[in-house]
């Protein structure tokens, strides 16, 4: 069902690491959601635990943190945002901005579970903490379905040319490189339904 896939999307959205950018592809090219949908259902589950960590992390980890199974992940989480704060100027001298852009960037290690942890380690309140986060998710979610689209458009236009590699004069590389124009000249232009989309 249509519903199961949008909690599933928002889900994968909620988990820590994977995120948005990793919820905006599978939402697509596995739940067969059309971009805007997986857009929406990856930003509403990327947002959900902001409050909650902003507010409340840190009793949560002292509680947790007795266990072992959970301290790990804890030490890794506290480790990574206490890092961040000491080696980003931005972070302490415009910390709105600071967060924005540390949250904007979808690259490993960034995103909206560990900057909210750094806005609860700066001891921000959530009013002035959770709007450059959201602003950040956001960002960061254009950068992703953008990303998404232009791979899809790549597989799109290998697929409709029904090329095959070995009869052609031209190596992988190019064949790479035409797929990505191809990808970002008719995935960003179209963000429709991928054309792949089947109904449950």
């Amino acid at each position: 069902p249509l519903i199961i896939r949008y909690i599933l999307t928002a889900g994968i959205g909620m988990v820590p690491i994977i995120e948005l950018r990793g919820a905006i592809p599978v939402g697509v090219f596995t739940f067969h959601l059309s971009y805007l949908e997986s857009f929406i259902c990856s930003f509403i589950g990327n947002i959900i635990p902001v409050y909650f960590i902003v507010k409340f992390i840190r009793p949560l980890f002292d509680f947790f943190g007795r266990w072992k199974i959970f301290k790990v992940i804890i030490d890794w989480a506290t480790e990574k945002a206490t890092k961040h704060i000491q080696e980003n100027e931005k972070l302490q001298n415009a910390v709105s901005l600071g967060l924005f852009l540390f949250v904007a960037i979808p690259l490993p290690g960034t995103g909206a579970w560990v900057g909210s942890l750094i806005a609860n380690f700066l001891d921000l309140p959530p009013k002035k903490a959770i709007p450059p986060i959201i602003v950040g998710v956001l960002t960061a979610g254009v950068i992703v379905l953008s990303i998404t689209a232009a791979a899809n458009g790549g597989i799109q236009f290998l697929l409709q040319r029904g090329m095959v590699m070995q009869k052609k004069k031209l190596g992988l590389p190019a064949w790479i490189f035409i797929a990505m124009v191809a990808g970002i000249a008719v995935g960003l232009c179209f963000l429709g339904k991928p054309e792949f989309t089947t109904q449950y």
